[in-house]
């Protein structure tokens, strides 16, 4: 390799993992707030916290990726400006073409990844999590339970506390839980427990107790109960068809379908890589700058770029989903014309052509 390209891909390369690592982060803290309220709500047991959030980034990541390579390509082209290296690289007739090289060895493995993320490990990981969950709720040991504990419900409903369990989690011993409610407290206790599923509706199963209702500021409306048998209610489950819910369908699965929203996730799916190639592409012309000029109004201008691509994806799969858009034309109005104005913008490096009449 050129030592100009290996030093120009260095740079390009340094700076998009630089800027790969703070979107990370940042989005890291965007999807733990996800799980975590997800986890507050019953709709995902606490022992699965980790694990939801790993599959949540690997799902987020067609759309996290491209905007690091746009973003790296801008910072790593916009510091050649402004350190006037790229007029003395461009006084060597270094142009756009020739720089395509450097730049498609570092863009062509991103898009392959993005195209990988977006068509096969997203969808795995949404499947994925989704039976993680489903298996979850028919245990109680994933939902934060342990003996000899006091732990709250899955979603607030109550306080619970378990003097044995089994050791696959379905089976409690010596339960005691507190509940309260408009003002009044319901006290119940239970010789044994187990969790039954109906559809998406969870029961904790209590035998051989007592329940004690009654007003908690003071008063004498108190009521007791023994039972043989008892059942309370926990939050409902998240249950979704995994055969036939196209966000948690397989890429090959999906060309086979011919329902609207099967067609929208389809393209949804095939859009990100494509979308990061012009991105790339609108990188090296949108960094160009004089030697002093402030950089981040260039920056600003690529993320809104960038927003209002995303944003034109949402919507266009949301009307193809609703058949406001025709099948056949898919997200093509959207990635075709932005491929080609990010191809004319990087070998015109940004500038208008003049016409003849004004060169003479």
């Amino acid at each position: 390799m050129p030592k100009l390209d290996s030093y120009l891909f260095r740079e390009f390369a340094q700076t998009t993992f630089a800027a790969l690592v703070v979107l990370m982060i940042v989005s890291l803290g965007a999807v733990f707030a996800d799980v975590l309220s997800d986890i507050v709500r019953g709709r995902v047991p606490a022992g699965m916290m980790l694990a939801q959030l790993g599959l949540q980034v690997l799902n987020y990541l067609p759309l996290i990726l491209p905007l690091g390579l746009m973003l790296g390509l801008l910072l790593s082209v916009g510091r050649l400006y402004r350190d006037s290296e790229m007029p003395v690289i461009t006084s060597i007739g270094v142009g756009p073409r020739r720089m395509l090289r450097p730049l498609m060895l570092l863009v062509v493995p991103f898009v392959l990844m993005i195209g990988a993320c977006s068509l096969w490990l997203g969808p795995w990981a949404r499947q994925y999590s989704q039976q993680m969950i489903e298996a979850g709720q028919r245990t109680l040991l994933v939902a934060g339970l342990e003996a000899g504990r006091f732990v709250e419900l899955p979603g607030g409903g109550g306080v619970v506390y378990a003097n044995a369990m089994s050791n696959d989690g379905t089976y409690l011993g010596r339960v005691f839980i507190y509940r309260q409610d408009e003002g009044r407290m319901d006290i119940t206790s239970a010789r044994t427990g187990t969790l039954n599923l109906e559809g998406t509706t969870r029961y904790l199963k209590l035998d051989e107790g007592f329940r004690v209702e009654g007003p908690m500021d003071g008063g004498k409306d108190f009521r007791l109960m023994r039972y043989a048998s008892n059942e309370v209610r926990l939050p409902d489950a998240e249950s979704r068809d995994l055969d036939n819910d196209p966000e948690l369908m397989s890429t090959p699965a999906l060309l086979s379908d011919d329902r609207p929203e099967a067609s929208a996730q389809l393209h949804f799916r095939l859009a990100p890589p494509l979308l990061a190639l012009a991105f790339a592409l609108l990188a090296v012309p949108l960094a160009r700058s004089p030697p002093r000029q402030a950089r981040w109004g260039r920056i600003i201008l690529g993320l809104l770029a960038y927003v209002f691509g995303i944003n034109l994806m949402l919507l266009g799969s949301n009307g193809l989903a609703n058949g406001k858009l025709p099948t056949a034309l898919g997200l093509w109005w959207l990635v075709l014309p932005l491929l080609a104005f990010g191809a004319w913008m990087y070998f015109g490096d940004g500038r208008m052509k003049r016409s003849r009449k004004a060169r003479t």
